[in-house]
């Protein structure tokens, strides 16, 4: 079991693994889950289109879609993340690129943990619980 992470059609270079899987496993425990399988896939802009367009029917683009292979308290599933929009929404939010990449990480995870964000209280809900997970990232050595 444990986290993974991959490129798929980019050449990025992701820092700090360890660290990162340490974060995202106790971001887990502490919504009381156990980490199974996550995998982390970076991309682009176009190719996390096609996923849209393909899985969801949906065309546009997004940062960040989540395919959930949950199985009662083992969280699972691959969280696919474009790049290019990470990059784009931290340039809108005056965010440094890093932060805002483990906003979208989080994003993914909290999906598979099971918060939703489709109607306004439950993207108040989710916003506030990636702001706890980014402040855990501070206690994470």
């Amino acid at each position: 079991m444990g986290v993974s992470f991959h490129n798929e059609q980019i050449t990025f270079d992701f820092q700090k693994r360890s660290r990162h899987t340490d974060w995202i496993d106790a971001c887990i425990d502490h919504h009381r889950k156990i980490a199974g399988e996550i995998t982390f896939i970076f991309t682009s802009n176009a190719h996390l289109l096609r996923i849209n367009k393909a899985y969801l029917n949906h065309d546009y683009f997004t940062d960040v879609i989540t395919f959930d292979y949950s199985e009662g308290e083992v969280i699972s599933g691959d969280i696919f993340i474009s790049i290019e929009q990470v990059e784009e929404n931290a340039s809108i939010y005056g965010a440094e690129r890093e932060d805002e990449l483990r906003r979208v990480m989080i994003h993914g995870v909290l999906h598979l943990i099971g918060f939703s964000d489709q109607l306004p209280d439950e993207q108040e809900v989710m916003k506030e619980m990636e702001n706890e997970a980014l402040h855990l990232w501070l206690k994470v050595e």
